[in-house]
């Protein structure tokens, strides 16, 4: 049996600087490189049993930057519990104040915090009726608005991105999520297979010196999860600790939302601003307050276009994905889990559907290989067909691999059904 790998107790279930570990005698160059340890950028280690995630990659860009500096947009929205925002091999998005010059690092997108916060009054007031959508429910029947193309971004430096500057369409990859995000749940931190213990006996081993952290609660819409910091040790994890308790700083959810739309591609933004929505981390009044507070800032436009598209009824990303897609090429905008009842009073939900034409798309994902799955699939189209809609089913394969197609014969399909280029419906 191999011997186990040698783990300071300050260094358990910590993310650090190898150079401090080994200044303070915690560790030796030698032992920084053995498997207890995993390199995740240079001079920051981690303990190798802690989950490769995009959490544990935040906590790794911060340890190289300043004080001040806080993670916003996509790396937010995955913190606040969005899993399907980033992966551990994203890039980390952050926020630095204007007075700070960050330069360019491998993983890290770097912003400038230049957005104009939410002001108490224009905070939504939690006891006023909101537009959030509970968790579970469905979204209400009717047509939205309309919606056009985004609006395009202005160009930004390679090492300094201003908070407003957009990224051309298409440049952030698509993530590859099949299924909804888990709800309202913060990724804050990473997450222990086992348990490391202290030695026994002895003088305890000195802490490992790290850069200090603002620690995180609750604030007003439009702001930063942040407090005051303070210099000092870090200890060991201790056993059962909750994520909460080692928390990032990090964008509120409603500014996350404001940065995404702004920094990423239209098709990504708006799946990651459908499970903000969706999960109950945001509302639409946080959205139209922080949307009309920076209208003229660079990026306005596009943040509105966002926002008006984003829907929290949404089951899954791809289903955004597809939404979006289509809209972007010319299609009216459908409407999201549109009730339709049937003679019989059962009422059915399509992912997407153009109820004055009576075509519905549903997407099936890659769970819809299961028999029962499929079996009540078939059956909701035999009712759909029923009752004189007309229903196309696209995979995740057509959606990545055929889209031109599939969007050929949903536009076919509303023609066929008296829908006109150019008609406001």
């Amino acid at each position: 049996m191999p011997p186990r790998p040698h783990r300071p107790a300050a260094l358990t279930w910590q993310v650090f600087r190898g150079s401090d570990a080994v200044r303070d005698g915690l560790l030796t160059e030698h032992q920084l490189r053995n498997s207890a340890w995993v390199r995740l950028r240079h001079d920051i280690y981690a303990d190798s049993r802690l989950e490769r995630d995009h959490a544990l990659a935040c906590r790794a860009a911060l340890l190289r930057l300043p004080p001040g500096v806080v993670v916003g947009g996509p790396s937010a929205a995955y913190l606040h519990g969005v899993e399907h925002a980033a992966s551990f091999t994203d890039e980390v998005h952050v926020l630095v104040p204007r007075s700070l010059r960050v330069g360019s690092q491998r993983g890290l997108s770097v912003h400038v915090n230049a957005i104009t916060p939410l002001t108490s009054s224009e905070t939504p007031d939690p006891a006023a009726p909101s537009t959030r959508r509970p968790a579970g429910t469905r979204r209400p029947s009717g047509r939205p608005p309309d919606t056009s193309r985004p609006p395009t971004s202005g160009h930004h430096s390679a090492a300094i991105r201003p908070l407003d500057a957009g990224r051309t369409p298409g440049a952030e990859r698509m993530p590859d999520a099949e299924r909804p995000s888990s709800a309202g749940r913060p990724r804050d931190a990473a997450r222990p297979v086992e348990v490391g213990h202290p030695p026994a006996g002895g003088m305890p081993p000195r802490p490992v010196r790290r850069l200090s952290r603002p620690a995180a609660m609750p604030v007003g819409a439009g702001g930063l999860v942040m407090t005051g910091r303070g210099d000092g040790w870090a200890a060991a994890r201790p056993h059962g600790s909750r994520e909460r308790d080692l928390p990032i700083p990090r964008s509120d959810p409603g500014r996350a939302a404001w940065e995404t739309a702004v920094w990423l591609d239209p098709v990504r933004a708006v799946a990651i601003v459908d499970s903000l929505l969706g999960q109950g981390l945001t509302d639409r009044d946080t959205l139209a307050a922080m949307a009309a507070r920076n209208a003229d800032r660079p990026g306005g436009r596009r943040a509105r276009w966002v926002f008006d598209l984003a829907d929290g009824g949404a089951e899954s990303p791809p289903e955004s994905h597809l939404r979006v897609r289509l809209v972007l090429g010319g299609l009216p905008r459908p409407v999201v889990q549109h009730p339709i009842r049937l003679p019989s009073g059962i009422v059915l939900h399509p992912d997407l559907a153009w109820p004055h034409y009576r075509v519905a798309v549903e997407y099936d994902g890659k769970w819809h290989s299961d028999v029962e799955q499929l079996h009540r699939d078939r059956r909701r189209l035999n009712h759909l067909v029923a009752a004189g809609w007309l229903v196309l089913h696209v995979t995740s394969r057509r959606l990545h691999g055929e889209f031109p197609a599939v969007l050929r014969e949903v536009r076919d399909a509303l023609v066929s059904r008296g829908w006109r280029q150019g008609s406001s419906r």
